[in-house]
């Protein structure tokens, strides 16, 4: 009988490996926070600080500018300080940015703020993704499914804390300040849990995926080029879909925050569980399999209305949960000799795109709804036609990604794990 056996990498880590890996989940629970609670206030931040939608639409797109900065960032400096460094610099952004948001002050503040935010989000991901394939280099697609369970459910998470406060503190003028220094509670705990934990030390590794030139080399080349361009599409079909739907499909009967709970539920006991589906079909299969199921999702969520956009939205959430951790999974197995860096620039590229697709889905909704409004129609029947003509038009994302893996998949033999 054949037995299971650690790598050396995790031999050497030890018991620090899952000490490392809940520290990485807690640090994504508080991305995801602010993605549930702090994105989601801008609109009344927008009121309070009496702000242009123009300077809401700009507050919010530091965080996406942010996110790939760091990326970008914390992949140069990996081989060469290691992930502690880089989750020092993730938890003080965090900090400094929810800080700055209680004290914004108005337009400039919440700029300043967002941007941190979003730099510490793209840190978390520039230090963790790749700490975890290290450590788990035996199973790494799988592992990094676990890990990014905690982006859905601290999306959860994130959302009842915000309910909690709202529904205990009604009557404060300060109670979106509340919301944002929930987020420093597990803040303060993931940061505790970076200086009192031993970091891999990568400095002991002369292998390739630790040469930086080497990994820019590796980086020029058709997968991985390709690999980026499908990460932004990968990613707006999931967070660009998800940021909209609930706004768009409201006037259909259907509640948001049930729609939320169902979307990030199935997502995280999907990725929970991506083990023996990621060995099953291997990363590919996966992706491609993802595409269909979530065109399909989508498709139905265009024609959806009352209790059947509820289905919808299990077929949307079953489709899409694989997308991220798959992708990064992806890279680390086939385009290994790019190192920390490869990992951190599809991370990058995937919030970079789902940046500049925002404003695209948003003048798609302008112009459905001006549409429906010449034609006739008021009230709901409005938000309605304009939601699902938007969401008809969001349909051509995944289904580029089913043309797309579908080629990369009866192509796989042509590219080995490298």
């Amino acid at each position: 009988m054949a037995t299971t056996t650690l790598s050396d990498t995790e031999a050497n880590v030890g018991i620090q490996a899952q000490r490392l890996f809940t520290l990485s989940c807690v640090a994504l629970c508080v991305t995801a926070m602010t993605f549930a609670i702090r994105a989601g206030m801008l609109n009344d931040l927008g009121g309070i600080f009496n702000l242009s939608k123009e300077q809401i639409g700009w507050t919010a797109a530091m965080a996406f500018f942010g996110f790939p900065a760091a990326t970008i960032f914390g992949g140069l400096i990996y081989n060469n300080t290691g992930p502690r460094l880089i989750m020092i610099i993730a938890f003080l952004g965090h900090l400094l940015g929810f800080a700055l948001t209680i004290f914004a002050g108005g337009f400039w503040g919440l700029m300043l703020s967002t941007f941190l935010v979003g730099f510490a989000n793209g840190a978390v991901e520039a230090a963790c993704n790749p700490m975890i394939a290290s450590m788990y280099s035996n199973n790494k697609t799988t592992m990094l499914n676990k890990f990014h369970v905690w982006f859905p459910g601290g999306i959860v998470v994130g959302a009842l804390a915000a309910l909690a406060v709202k529904k205990i503190f009604n009557d404060l003028d300060s109670t979106w300040q509340l919301e944002i220094a929930v987020m420093i509670i597990p803040t303060l705990f993931y940061g505790w849990m970076v200086f009192t934990t031993k970091f891999p030390d990568v400095s002991k590794d002369t292998t390739d995926e630790t040469d930086t030139a080497k990994n820019l080399r590796a980086m020029v080349s058709p997968v991985f080029i390709f690999m980026c361009f499908l990460m932004s599409i990968t990613a707006t079909s999931e967070l660009g879909t998800q940021q909209w739907v609930g706004s768009l499909l409201e006037a259909s009967g259907a509640n948001p925050l049930v729609i939320l709970a169902i979307v990030t539920g199935l997502m995280a006991v999907g990725r929970f569980f991506a083990g023996p589906l990621v060995h099953a079909l291997n990363p590919v299969g996966v992706l491609l399999g993802s595409a269909i199921v979530t065109s399909i999702g989508v498709y139905l969520l265009s024609i959806a209305t009352g209790n059947m956009t509820y289905l919808a939205a299990v077929v949307f959430a079953i489709g899409v949960c694989y997308f991220w951790p798959t992708m990064v999974g992806f890279i680390s197995e086939y385009k290994s000799d790019t190192g920390a860096l490869g990992m951190s620039i599809i991370g990058g590229c995937g919030m970079m795109g789902l940046g500049m697709w925002q404003p695209v889905i948003g003048r798609w909704i302008d112009s459905a709804t001006l549409k429906a409004t010449e034609a006739g129609l008021t009230g709901d029947a409005i938000q309605l036609a304009a939601g699902q003509e938007t969401l008809s038009k969001i349909l051509l994302f995944p289904l580029v990604l089913v043309v797309s893996f579908g080629m990369l998949y009866f192509l796989r033999g042509k590219f080995q794990k490298s």
